[in-house]
């Protein structure tokens, strides 16, 4: 990437690690233009790490007429599904039928548009379930007689962020963790108008960047980022809503997930989760306060405990939950009278009185790389060097197979390395892909995967993760790039921070 100088400025800076500012400079990276970002904390450190980890269309936003939003998304699960597939998967949802709720038909018709709107072509269709014959009745209540099962798509969220880095890097893009954009204007250069981004990192201030265009993807900082950093007045706002989740003990053994309605309206599913855990949620509350101050509270545990506790025939308790995550979603505010009619859509906010300044407002994980496109199509105008479109038919690191052979990787592995306990190859294989035979070498035991932190995280894959995936401290590796942390304790937390701090020096 050119020096950013005012002789020699780079075409796009981007605000914001989240997966819209990640996919946005990876997209433009692809196109052979300039292109830095700064994220002020880790990738995919607020929102983007706290969905539901879903690709999915949205069935209930259906119900809100949103129909062109539900059809890019249904059409965008199968091109992410075959862009990752180690990291996105199909799952097959139970929909039970609430005799209080919803009609039959009703439901029917929903998913028969679900079906048919989005072009389906991977992902198997709709059909209806006994519930007192199949094993997806097990867990349930038996006033549940009937169902319909559909397919949505599993991603790991956090490392769809940080792979999608990883490509923009490999492609030249500058990507600069924990460095906060402190202040950005507009100057004249021999009379072309360039933004000038003023940065700091732990360690302090760092020189200024100089940009052709400024991409602002701070999601729930994205209006305080106009207003503060930039210093523009602006009558465009963000709704903050609150999604928290739950994660609790295994509550069921087969591995299908679970779509609950609500007599309030909402609705929330049950995922089986990291192989030995179920994840419930989410919440739709607006959140008042810092984005950064958003927590599960004790009233949404008890809430997500209650909505299973109606279907499951076993009660769901605070006694079952291992961890809590929550993160707000930055909607475009447009005056909804609740936080979930709220539009999920995304707004593009172009203004061009001198250099370009773009703001994303809203969006959801699904339509990531569609919303990137749409983003470098409003900038195109200004770099007519950009090459075409591109994302739709290109992998990320490790996904380089397809889909099918998903399930033949983990026997592969365990054959190259024996040393693999069986859920050790599925995880690794679902983290890494392809790419786990780099991570491991020539290793013949698991004594020379280096230092071992505790639950299975060796040396070699921290290492991998510092130099490849933008990870600094022990939180990034156990919580955001893996799931390490729901089975180390805080002691082993705390040591590979330690660790973390003693041993890796991170290049510049």
């Amino acid at each position: 990437m050119p020096c950013a100088t005012p002789n020699e400025p780079i075409d796009i800076f981007v605000i914001g690690g989240g997966v819209n500012g990640v996919g946005i400079a990876r997209d433009a990276a692809g196109r052979g233009l300039s292109v830095a970002l700064a994220e002020m904390n880790d990738l995919a450190s607020a929102t983007s790490s706290a969905s539901t980890k879903l690709f999915h269309g949205g069935l209930r936003y259906l119900e809100y007429y949103e129909f062109r939003l539900v059809r890019e998304a249904l059409i965008e699960r199968e091109v992410l599904l075959k862009a990752m597939p180690h990291i996105s998967w199909p799952m097959r949802f139970v929909l039970p039928h609430h005799k209080g709720l919803r009609p039959w038909w009703l439901l029917r018709l929903g998913l028969f548009l679900y079906d048919h709107l989005g072009g389906r072509k991977i992902l198997p269709a709709t059909r209806s379930v006994d519930l007192a014959k199949d094993s997806a009745g097990k867990p349930l209540k038996s006033e549940y007689r009937r169902a319909f099962e559909y397919s949505d798509c599993w991603v790991q969220d956090a490392r769809l962020v940080s792979l999608m880095a990883r490509d923009a890097s490999e492609r030249g893009a500058k990507v600069m963790v924990r460095t906060k954009v402190v202040h950005a204007a507009q100057i004249d250069m021999s009379g072309t108008t360039l933004w000038k981004i003023d940065l700091e990192d732990e360690n302090g201030p760092l020189p200024p960047v100089y940009a052709r265009a400024l991409v602002n993807a701070g999601g729930p900082w994205v209006a305080d980022i106009i207003s503060g950093a930039l210093g523009i007045n602006t009558a465009e706002k963000v709704r903050l809503v609150r999604g928290s989740h739950i994660v609790t003990k295994k509550l069921y053994d087969h591995d299908r997930c679970y779509f609950f309605q609500g007599s309030d309206g909402r609705i929330i599913f049950s995922i089986p989760y990291e192989q030995d855990f179920t994840l419930i949620g989410t919440t739709d509350k607006d959140h008042e306060g810092p984005a950064s101050a958003a927590q599960c509270t004790d009233e949404e545990a008890d809430y997500l405990c209650r909505f299973a506790s109606e279907y499951f025939e076993k009660p769901v308790t605070r006694a079952d939950i291992v961890w809590t995550y929550s993160g707000v979603r930055p909607l475009y505010d447009d005056g909804a009278s609740s936080a979930t009619a709220a539009t999920r859509d995304y707004v593009l906010s172009l203004r061009e009185d001198g250099a370009p300044l773009l703001s994303v407002f809203g969006g959801k994980i699904t339509t990531h790389r569609k919303l990137a496109e749409a983003a470098i199509h409003k900038l195109s105008p200004h770099f007519p060097q950009a090459g075409g479109d591109w994302t739709a038919g290109s992998t990320l690191p490790g996904g380089d197979f397809a889909v099918s052979e998903m399930t033949k990787l983990p026997a592969r592995l365990q054959t190259d390395y024996p040393f693999l306990e069986k859920a050790q190859t599925l995880r690794m294989i679902r983290t890494y892909g392809t790419d786990c035979w780099t991570i491991l070498g020539d290793a013949a035991s698991p004594a020379d995967l280096g230092r071992h932190f505790g639950a299975g995280l060796y040396e070699a894959e921290v290492r991998w993760l510092v130099d490849r995936e933008f990870a600094r401290r022990a939180d990034d590796i156990v919580f955001r790039r893996t799931k390490f942390g729901l089975r180390m304790s805080g002691e082993e937390i705390a040591a590979l921070d330690v660790w973390l701090a003693d041993h890796l020096t991170v290049a510049p």
